[in-house]
């Protein structure tokens, strides 16, 4: 299962691909690279919302926090052109709103129901949200490094942190007592679970930081200083040796 942008060009039927035959007193080159010659032309994603043909599914996904996932979706058989060669797959289009759709392309047998690839089309989300909570909590976007070793290390200790972060959830879930009142008194089914921001704000409160001083900041402040103009003195240093005259 992999996204594709919505002007991604399908065929409806399958190409018939290869060389063009010599036109026999035609002048020029002999062609040479493959092309269709069956006739279709190909047409994007989206335009396939507009034909009117395709069959819409509305397809219980899962039950979340904010309710049930059972948007509408629809599948069809497309035929894609792949280097020299023709390949079918599966094309799934999830309708997320009145004006917005996504889609997405399967190598999925052809006997695959809709319910699992509408599963499928809708598992990315854990992915974005595990990225997401990595950059907002565990500092994953504040790499300042300039060495690869050194974004190695920072990934791997974000890897642990979410690893552990991902342990602590599934002890939450598998060890708490929940009242049923409680989901009946909301008219929910999914309770909310621990979040990566929850573990954070617990860890906050048993491992507090150290307060900055006034003191302390300053003797940072100078610390930046001193590399700043260290780094400074040693490009001015290459600068100096590089041979070329300055005009």
């Amino acid at each position: 299962m992999a996204e594709i942008p919505c002007d991604t060009n399908i065929y409806l039927s399958e190409p018939q691909l290869g060389v063009p035959e010599i036109v026999q007193g035609k002048r020029g080159r002999h062609p040479k690279r493959i092309k269709v010659l069956s006739g279709q032309q190909p047409i994007k994603v989206r335009d396939l919302l507009k034909s009117g043909d395709l069959k819409w599914h509305r397809i219980r996904v899962r039950n979340s926090e904010r309710g049930e996932i059972n948007d509408a979706f629809a599948m069809q058989r497309v035929w894609l052109r792949y280097e020299d060669k023709a390949v079918q797959e599966w094309l799934i289009i999830r309708k997320e709103s009145a004006k917005k759709h996504s889609y997405a392309l399967c190598n999925a047998s052809s006997d695959t129901s809709i319910q699992k690839l509408a599963w499928w089309k809708c598992q990315r989300y854990f992915i974005e949200r595990a990225n997401q909570d990595a950059k907002s909590e565990i500092g994953w976007d504040e790499f300042q490094a300039q060495k690869y070793r050194a974004w190695q290390h920072h990934l791997a200790l974000t890897i642990l942190a979410c690893w552990f972060a991902t342990t602590l959830k599934l002890e939450f879930a598998q060890n708490r007592e929940v009242d049923p009142e409680i989901a009946k008194q909301f008219e929910i089914e999914v309770l909310p679970m621990l979040s990566l921001a929850n573990i954070r704000l617990l860890l906050v409160s048993v491992m507090p930081l150290k307060q900055l001083t006034i003191e302390h900041a300053i003797e940072q402040i100078n610390d930046k200083f001193f590399n700043r103009a260290s780094s400074t003195e040693s490009r001015l240093k290459k600068l100096d040796n590089d041979g070329i005259d300055v005009l």
